[in-house]
């Protein structure tokens, strides 16, 4: 039977968590400062092939809390997934991975570092709704826009630009 004449196959294997670190470099003071603190959240997505149609997609998120130039905690999560993917257009596969498998394990990316958060003794971050999509096209462009640099950049040999 050819791949033609297959039917896409999508399915969650497994849901985990990866990787949970939290840091509270200036406990016991920090819950005597009577400022609410400022977040700080960084989101990054990435996706691995294991093996023949069974991709590893992630989402990291690092939550940095500070009252003024103090850390009150860091939280660092790593959300993982195993799926298999087969017989799905190269051209779909990609967007797939970056937008429909970290929408996936995101949720549980957002119980897990409220859970832990609260569990080191501050109030509950809850993180906002993130858009995959939007988050996956701004990466393309990015991605497209540095492609981009190096090709000017190996076209001219003039010196780098300094920025002050």
């Amino acid at each position: 039977m050819s791949d033609e004449n297959l039917q896409p196959v999508f399915q969650i294997q497994r849901v985990y968590l990866k990787d949970l670190s939290l840091e509270q470099p200036n406990s016991p003071a920090i819950f005597l400062e009577q400022e609410a603190p400022g977040i700080e959240v960084s989101v990054d997505v990435g996706s691995e092939k294991l093996a023949d149609g069974i991709f590893e997609s992630s989402v990291t998120v690092t939550v940095t809390a500070k009252i003024k130039d103090k850390v009150a905690f860091l939280v660092e999560g790593k959300q993982a997934g195993i799926f298999e993917a087969r017989n799905i257009p190269e051209d779909q596969l990609d967007p797939l991975l970056g937008i429909g498998c970290p929408n996936i394990v995101y949720p549980y990316l957002r119980s897990n570092i409220a859970d832990a958060i609260t569990r080191a003794g501050f109030p509950p971050i809850h993180l906002s709704e993130i858009n995959f999509e939007a988050f996956y096209q701004q990466r393309l462009q990015i991605a497209a826009d540095q492609a981009k640099q190096a090709t000017e950049g190996a076209a001219t040999a003039e010196a780098p630009a300094t920025i002050q």
